[in-house]
């Protein structure tokens, strides 16, 4: 497949969720969500790292597997996944400082518990102040 801009790729994405949700609906736990957009994603031609590693270096202390980042698209694209009844600003925090530790430059946060998928998308950069 030819290299992708992460706009694509993003779109690519949330396309793959707007059919998982459609066909789930809301209620169920993240964990099926995150693997059947894996499924969707990896359908359409697109890498897909399931619960990647992701290690936590502080000072001398060194974690392998600090944390797990739920989806990796095409090594780029860090995506959280929820199934939680509103979307907080601790969610987007996570997910920062996620795109800070690995490091990369997009993430999207995906809400699957509501009525309209709209409303559970948030797309979100790690911006670097200078």
């Amino acid at each position: 497949m030819p290299v992708m801009h992460q706009n694509e790729i993003t779109g690519h994405i949330i396309n793959a969720a707007f059919k998982v949700h459609s066909k789930l609906g809301p209620g169920l736990l993240e964990s099926s969500y995150e693997h059947c957009l894996a499924y969707e994603i990896e359908k359409i031609g697109l890498h897909v790292e399931l619960q990647k590693p992701l290690p936590l270096v502080y000072e001398e202390v060194k974690l392998e597997c600090g944390y797990r980042i739920d989806l990796l698209v095409e090594n780029e694209i860090v995506v959280e996944v929820k199934a939680t009844d509103a979307l907080h600003d601790i969610h987007i925090a996570q997910l920062l400082t996620y795109l800070r530790l690995m490091p990369r430059d997009l993430g999207l946060l995906l809400n699957f518990n509501v009525k309209s998928l709209r409303d559970g998308i948030k797309r979100v950069t790690n911006k670097k102040i200078e």
